[in-house]
């Protein structure tokens, strides 16, 4: 059996390599893709393009990764003053998101890419979550992951997939405050949104976490069983 495609979206930021020092760059850090791997899936990186979907035609599951804010005008409000967005990239991750969901593709949201789930269907986030739980443990120094309790909803997509964890890495500053049509399905110890779900769809699951650091990567596993038209039972180690 040939192994599913997944595609992973990319960022475009200034990198270095080599000689060459603050080049623009298409880039996805290479755990996305060892994941992937590691899961029995082909990973594809997708750089920003809103020209047109085509590219889901050859594709069996789709990876929001994580990275900068959404730009914050997509769900009404103001850019706060710690808020960092890339509009070009929203635009070519929403072409996808748009035409993915709308043949009902597999589709797997991590940080920003949970945060963008819940944009597109019409909530809003938080830009600073410090500001609205008071501690920055969810990002604890630039660089520096924390780490944090973990529920799920008895019964939910998250909680099959997350059976037994209790405890997930945390980097980001901003979450999702309205998941819109969506529904949350995981919170960390300090009520902050942690999983979101549709139901209705086959697979469409945000994760705030980074599960491709993580020693278990099960949302990715999972994104890629659901590729192959598998179910999401969680891998056992």
């Amino acid at each position: 059996m040939s192994r599913p495609v997944i595609g992973v979206t990319a960022y475009v930021e200034p990198a270095g390599w080599a000689v060459w020092r603050d080049v623009p760059a298409v880039l996805v850090p290479q755990a996305y893709v060892r994941a992937v791997t590691a899961a029995g899936g082909r990973a594809v990186v997708l750089p920003p393009d809103d020209r047109d979907a085509d590219v889901l035609r050859v594709l069996d599951g789709l990876l929001l990764a994580g990275g900068a804010d959404v730009d914050p005008a997509r769900y009404g409000q103001p850019p706060a003053p710690r808020t960092e967005s890339r509009p070009g990239r929203d635009a070519g991750e929403l072409t996808l998101l748009s035409a993915a969901l709308d043949t009902d593709l597999p589709v797997l949201g991590v940080c920003r890419g949970m945060q963008l789930l819940a944009v597109a269907a019409g909530g809003t986030l938080h830009q600073h979550l410090p500001d609205v739980v008071g501690h920055d443990r969810h990002r604890p120094a630039p660089g520096v992951y924390g780490g944090h309790g973990v529920r799920f909803a008895p019964g939910s997509l998250a909680a099959t997939v997350m059976a037994g964890v209790r405890r997930v890495n945390s980097y980001h500053h901003q979450a999702v405050a309205d998941p819109g049509r969506l529904t949350v399905t995981g919170w960390s110890d300090d009520g902050v949104a942690e999983a979101v779900e549709d139901p209705r769809r086959r697979f469409l699951l945000g994760v705030q976490w980074h599960p491709e650091n993580e020693p278990d990567p099960r949302p990715i596993a999972a994104l890629v069983r659901a590729a192959r038209g598998g179910g999401p039972a969680p891998r056992r180690g």
